[in-house]
């Protein structure tokens, strides 16, 4: 099947033709004509299966054959999404078909400066792609005009969930207009899911092109056992012996994140770390110079096992497995995107093992196990400088010393200490008024 017999317009299928697709993926041909048909969707499709056009395409098409009369725009579609990132990866996507047929579009996330936000809105939009934190800041302040959405989009709703988002979505939707169409995008189906289609969806058309919370086929997956101490000795090894260039490593926390960067500048790696706790700015450029290559490697916490969006990543690395098993699928979903095939390594210590079993249980599939032969030194620390031979030294087996016994006659003899003699204070001495006696 072809783009052409979507029924797509010709200002579309231009945009297509320009990104290099030639055939829409499963999702797109299942989702795209249920769309245009104008009834609610529930979609099952994992990551990197091109949802996201999926309901772009329909949806720039359908607002642009409504044209608005009014002169200030209040936007007419609304995608929520978890993360900032995919809040720009979508945001984006959308302004390249939208430009094709003078469509505006713009992002709202939280993380920085709502002014700037506030003044772009009221200059008008068509669409608003959002966090729910952040979108629901602008309705309750009244800078943004939701009663004339005719179409929400729920991106990637299992994570929303997982974020605790519930709440503020059926906020948000309080402030739509019951006459809609919502669709419903998710990489996991489970009951939550299903009883937030029941609250928002209405009669939705259900449609699951891929198995529940399985990885991409495009992916290549390896376990290394190792042992945690010297995690960062085989990543450093590996990245350098197979001299990868674009590398997404993934940690649990943002501690590790920072130090496991730090310890892959010293070894010559060029990395930055991409979390929580970096400013949005921050976080934007990173990601700008890792897709442009300047970076070698981007260690990232689960903010980033969603929404980022990089063409022919090759590479995942677990650093640290993830405690919520289908995080696991996420962050792989990072790599094998649009067809192209991937690699995602997993560096598992004696503790993560607990974990790597409900990875496979959920997978239902036994990751093939690898080991390494040859190994690199001892990871020397930051700060220590140790010159050829002592890192020879290092390397080398350490053998222990064998004592040997102590004759008789090698046995020193120790004299008693002697005590000091205690010195006598002598007596204190007695001024005049301490030498008055008191009369009765």
């Amino acid at each position: 099947m072809s783009f052409d017999s979507l029924g797509l317009c010709a200002e579309l299928l231009s945009a297509i033709a320009t990104q290099g697709y030639t055939e829409p993926t499963p999702i797109q041909t299942e989702a795209i004509p249920v769309i245009f048909a104008g009834s609610d969707l529930l979609a099952g499709a994992q990551t990197g299966t091109g949802k996201t056009a999926a309901f772009a395409l329909p949806i720039v098409q359908m607002l642009s054959s409504d044209p608005v009369l009014k002169k200030r725009r209040n936007p007419r579609a609304l995608v929520l999404v978890p993360t900032r990132e995919l809040a720009a990866q979508v945001s984006e996507q959308m302004q390249n078909y939208g430009r094709r047929l003078s469509l505006r579009s713009t992002n709202i996330y939280g993380g920085v400066n709502i002014q700037a936000q506030i003044e772009r809105l009221h200059r008008g939009v068509d669409i608003v792609v959002a966090t729910p934190g952040r979108l629901l800041d602008h309705a309750e302040r009244g800078t943004i005009n939701l009663g004339e959405i005719g179409f929400l989009v729920l991106d990637e709703a299992d994570r929303m969930l997982d974020l605790g988002f519930i709440d503020a979505m059926l906020k948000v939707a309080e402030y739509l207009p019951p006459a809609r169409q919502t669709l419903l995008f998710s990489a996991t189906y489970s009951k939550n899911i299903k009883q937030l289609a029941d609250e928002l969806l209405d009669q939705p058309r259900r449609i699951e092109v891929v198995r529940r919370n399985i990885a991409a086929d495009a992916v290549t997956q390896i376990v290394y056992p190792v042992e945690r101490s010297r995690k960062r000795e085989l990543i450093s090894h590996l990245i350098r012996k197979g001299e990868w260039r674009q590398v997404l490593v993934f940690t649990r926390t943002r501690y590790s994140a920072d130090k496991l960067t730090a310890e892959l500048l010293f070894d010559g790696i060029n990395a930055a770390p991409i979390h929580s706790n970096k400013s949005q700015s921050i976080r934007t450029r990173t990601l700008a110079e890792f897709k442009r290559g300047e970076l070698r490697v981007l260690v990232a916490t689960d903010v980033a096992a969603r929404g980022l969006d990089i063409e022919q990543l090759p590479y995942v690395i677990n650093y640290e497995l993830p405690q919520v098993p289908e995080n696991y699928v996420h962050r792989i979903g990072r790599t094998g995107r649009a067809k192209e095939s991937g690699m995602a390594l997993s560096l598992v210590c004696e503790p993560e093992k607990p974990m790597l079993a409900a990875i496979e249980k959920l997978l239902n599939y036994k990751i093939p196990r690898k080991t390494i032969d040859e190994f690199p030194v001892i990871a020397v620390k930051r700060g220590m400088k140790l010159s050829p031979a002592k890192k020879k030294r290092l390397a080398e087996p350490k053998k222990k010393p064998v004592k040997a016994a102590k004759s008789p006659a090698s046995v020193k003899t120790t004299k008693p200490k002697r005590k000091k003699p205690v010195e006598e204070r002598p007596a204190p001495k007695v001024g005049r008024r301490g030498a008055r006696s008191k009369k009765f």
